[in-house]
């Protein structure tokens, strides 16, 4: 997606080899009109899949995805909790899951009454790097004996390897942007 390229390179910053900064408009702030642009885009990757439910994590995802069921007619947006409220009762799906970004490990949950064995479950992530969110989330939609039609992410960190492992699994992964490395504090796109 070249415009979503484009705004990378104009908003966003390399720190380091690992790690860029976009939260100009993905996940601190958000361009909502940038983010319907994202949604619309995974509707082509996947306008092929049946989707009953879209399925992300908080906090950075919950935008990105429920901008995308605008184009899927609508469905359930569905976020994973990075940890038990008080609120959810012991009914729920639960997976542990390590953040790059935050250097955390977390109990991802989703209570079993919003994931149904059949379901057809799209899942939307910001950012995959090693992959952990986007695996936990899958293993989730596979404890309630759904079938993850596809998972797309807005940026792949490609040379993080979360990418290969989904795809090895054998995951259909739509990337709208895949960076093949950050180099000299520069962010380099696999053609």
């Amino acid at each position: 997606m070249e415009s979503l390229k484009n705004k990378i390179l104009a908003e966003g910053q390399a720190i380091g080899t690992e790690i860029i900064k976009v939260d100009s408009f993905l996940n601190h702030q958000i361009d909502a009109r940038f983010m319907y642009e994202i949604g619309e885009e995974f509707k082509k990757r996947f306008h092929d899949k049946k989707v009953d439910k879209i399925l992300t994590i908080e906090a950075s995802g919950i935008a990105i995805a429920v901008c995308a069921a605008k184009f899927f007619d609508h469905p359930p947006v569905i976020f994973a909790k990075k940890a038990t409220p008080n609120t959810m009762d012991d009914a729920y799906y639960s997976y542990i899951a390590k953040s790059f970004t935050k250097n955390t490990t977390s109990h991802v949950n989703i209570a079993k009454k919003f994931l149904s064995q059949g379901d057809q479950v799209l899942i939307i992530d910001d950012v995959v790097a090693y992959g952990e969110a986007a695996l936990a989330l899958c293993d989730l939609v596979n404890q309630a004996g759904a079938h993850v039609v596809g998972v797309g992410a807005v940026i792949e960190k490609e040379f993080q390897g979360g990418g290969a492992r989904l795809r090895e699994k054998g995951y259909t992964l739509e990337s709208l942007a895949v960076i093949e490395k950050i180099q000299d504090n520069k962010i380099i796109f696999k053609d």
